[in-house]
């Protein structure tokens, strides 16, 4: 065992180290504190060399420069040693012994160092000092941690001859590089937690897709691992692929109490209720699930009982935050239990797992409740029209603002889009909203009530196609029309990618009169960057691994870690498939496993593949032509050919066009036929290589050409 000396200075802090004996103190090296009085990059490199010398004691003492401000350096050094101590779990005792500057300059003189270069070396010195007038003092004391320190190690060297073959595993099966489809897989030895399982938003290119969920083929191949999902949130990006999942991985749901029934809602839709097993979690409380243990912290975000977890390993702790904001002052409940993150920072953290959705915004993201502030205020300007908000049906404290505000001016809410109502009841049945007597009606009751008498909440702030506010826009809603004067309010931001539909649906709006409003009537749910450098700062995890969020995303985190002192090796950011190993004092990338995205269309799950949607995209680019012909048994034609089209031409106008088609045709068959071939998939080849070629001389467009011979 060695002992280390530091000396906590203004700028540096200045290392030495006893020899193996415990009989001499050298001075070691200056180590430059990061800019802004940061000490991550301070206590990194202290960990190398603990590692590297075998410290098993450290002997902090105070700044050279007794003046006027030694009370705030000695405070900054007390502060300095909770997190040696944290970090390395080598004991720090603090040392009083002093050196003034006349004394270190007389000791560089001996030591032959130049003034120009003694700055560097001044620490140093004073740390060698302080060192060697302890270990003078100390010499029982120090015979003893000796003692202890080599018994722990023998111990030590045991234990890790029996677990060093295991590393803990993150692999995310979803989630990076895109908004939505969050997943990710915990792996330690024979136990598999799984994080989520959420569904992201069809491409503008996917047509006919309904959603896209992730392929959990990992996760069917180690099935007997599998303990469990953990859910940190009821929002459709993180629990959307739940229902189809399940049915290959039948393990038990755990979540908290509003999330739970937002995920029963699903469940029996899809006929699961009675074959998932699911358990509601509280605030606080910790599953054990194989060789994890995962406990439930409060958060904030745009859907209540929102949770970040602390997952438990034999490795160290992860903590995943989920979707997070730090919310002062919540719409329901309690604001984010910052106290627990510092403790668990405190306790010490191997890994954070932290949002990313908002990192590239600086400052801090506002509070629920300045939107209600400006929702009464638009209530109160458009006291004579009827008003038509739109927002995500999963917001239930935006829903619980809006409702306020009805109330407060006299107005009735009628509630529109299934997923609206149906999360609308489950959160009035748990208590999470308060919806005064009286106050919701149907939306056959609308006809009763004056219009400026009347509140439409509805779905469709996302310009989905079959919303109940575009199908209103579109003027296809069965029982709603909207009327020039109508109050249209956007309380939400559109995602990223549906940015297009949003504006379709309010220049619909627009067309029919409606007053449309879509600014200032939403706050986000995510961190920005000053929330992001306070959840750091509390936690002080050794890894960082920015999560949720497309690639920008991931690398503005990384950039607001390395502002609080990470460098590149404490920094993973990861791609979908990915397998990160974390040790004790280790990370790295060790190989991939299999991803992608399943297409989830009607009922079919999976069976749309790229193939299907290169399919799609060229009917809806060029349209379809359709070449029918009969043959008999000769291999004559007795009919046609002839020849429609859908999405390519309007037959009425392109007749000429049309009756060349079917010429071009005939003499491609009687060609192929007259030479004595009777092979009908390659006449079809031929077919659509001849109408092809005379299609792009013609028009320029590559229609797919559907040859149907048919046998008389």
């Amino acid at each position: 065992m060695r002992v280390m000396g530091l000396d906590y200075g203004s700028k540096t802090v200045g290392v030495a180290l006893s020899d193996a004996l415990l009989m001499t103190a050298q001075p070691k090296e200056t180590i430059w504190r990061d800019r802004e009085g940061k000490i991550r990059k301070t206590l990194v490199r202290i960990e190398e060399l603990i590692d590297e010398y075998d410290v098993g004691l450290i002997v902090l003492g105070l700044p050279l420069n007794m003046n006027d401000t030694v009370g705030e350096r000695a405070e900054a050094a007390l502060a300095f040693k909770d997190r040696l101590e944290r970090r390395t779990s080598v004991p720090v005792v603090m040392s009083d012994e002093r050196l003034t500057t006349v004394e270190a300059d007389e000791m560089l003189d001996q030591m032959g160092i130049p003034p120009h270069s003694r700055k560097q070396y001044m620490d140093q010195v004073a740390a060698s000092v302080i060192l060697q007038e302890y270990m003078e003092n100390h010499k029982k004391e120090l015979e003893d941690i000796d003692r202890d320190y080599k018994s722990r190690e023998n111990t030590r060297s045991r234990g890790a001859a029996k677990s060093a073959k295991s590393k803990l595993k993150i692999i995310p099966l979803g989630g990076l590089e895109l908004i939505g489809m969050n997943i990710t897989a915990f792996e330690y030895e024979d136990s598999i937690i799984v994080v989520d399982c959420g569904m992201a938003f069809p491409e503008d290119d996917m047509f006919g897709i309904d959603s896209v969920i992730p392929d959990v083929t990992y996760l069917e191949d180690n099935l007997d691992k599998v303990k469990g999902f953990v859910i940190t949130h009821g929002h459709e990006d993180h629990i959307g692929a739940l229902p189809y999942v399940l049915r290959k991985i039948n393990v038990p749901v755990y979540a908290t109490r509003l999330t739970m029934g937002i995920i029963e809602n699903k469940l029996t839709e899809h006929g699961l209720m009675d074959t998932t097993e699911r358990h509601v979690v509280r605030f606080g409380q910790t599953v054990n699930l194989g060789k994890f243990r995962v406990e439930f912290i409060r958060t904030n975000h745009s859907i209540v009982d929102a949770a970040a977890l602390a997952i438990y390993s034999p490795v160290g702790t992860v903590v995943h935050t989920g979707d997070f904001k730090v919310d002062y002052t919540p719409v329901y409940g309690d604001a984010i239990d910052l106290q627990r993150f510092a403790e668990l920072g405190k306790n010490g953290v191997l890994a954070l797992m932290c949002d990313s959705t908002n990192a590239e915004r600086p400052g801090y993201t506002q509070s629920e409740r300045t939107v209600g502030v400006t929702i009464d205020r638009l209530f109160a300007e458009h006291k004579d029209t009827r008003i038509i908000i739109a927002t995500f049906a999963s917001n239930v404290d935006r829903v619980q603002q809006i409702i306020n505000s009805a109330y407060k001016y006299g107005r009735k809410v009628a509630v529109e889009g299934r997923s609206m109502v149906n999360i609308i009841a489950t959160a009035s049945k748990l208590g999470c909203l308060n919806i005064p007597e009286n106050t919701l009606i149907e939306e056959d009751e609308l006809k009763n009530y004056a219009d400026d008498k009347t509140v439409i909440i509805t779905t469709g702030s996302q310009g989905e196609s079959m919303a109940a506010l575009t199908r209103m826009a579109e003027d296809t809603h069965r029982k709603i029309k909207i009327k020039p004067g109508d109050t249209v309010i956007f309380s939400s931001h559109p995602i990223p990618g549906n940015e297009k539909s949003v504006t379709n649906v309010i220049n619909k709006l627009l067309v029919k009169g409606a007053d449309v409003i879509f600014q200032d009537v939403h706050v986000s749910g995510h961190p920005c960057q000053e929330e992001l450098k306070l959840i750091y700062s509390l936690v002080q995890p050794e890894y960082a691994i920015p999560v949720h969020g497309e690639y920008r995303h991931l690398i503005a985190q990384s950039r607001v870690v390395k502002s609080l002192g990470y460098d590149n090796d404490h920094i993973f950011i990861l791609h979908t498939g990915d397998v990160l190993e974390l040790g004790e004092h280790t990370a790295k990338v060790t190989g991939t496993v299999p991803t992608g995205s399943i297409l989830v269309d009607g009922l079919g799950v999976g069976d749309v593949g790229n193939a299907v949607l290169r399919d799609r995209q060229h009917l809806a680019e060029d349209g379809i032509v359709i070449v029918s012909a009969a043959m008999d048994a000769e291999s004559q034609i007795v009919a046609g050919p002839e020849i429609t089209s859908r999405g390519f031409v309007y037959l009425k106008e392109a007749d000429v066009l049309m009756n060349e088609a079917s010429v071009v045709t005939a003499d491609a068959m009687d060609k192929y036929l007259r030479s004595g071939k009777k092979d009908r998939n390659k006449l079809g080849v031929v077919i659509r290589d001849s109408l092809g070629e005379f299609f792009w001389k013609k028009t320029k467009r590559r229609p797919m050409i559907l040859p149907v011979i048919l046998d008389v």
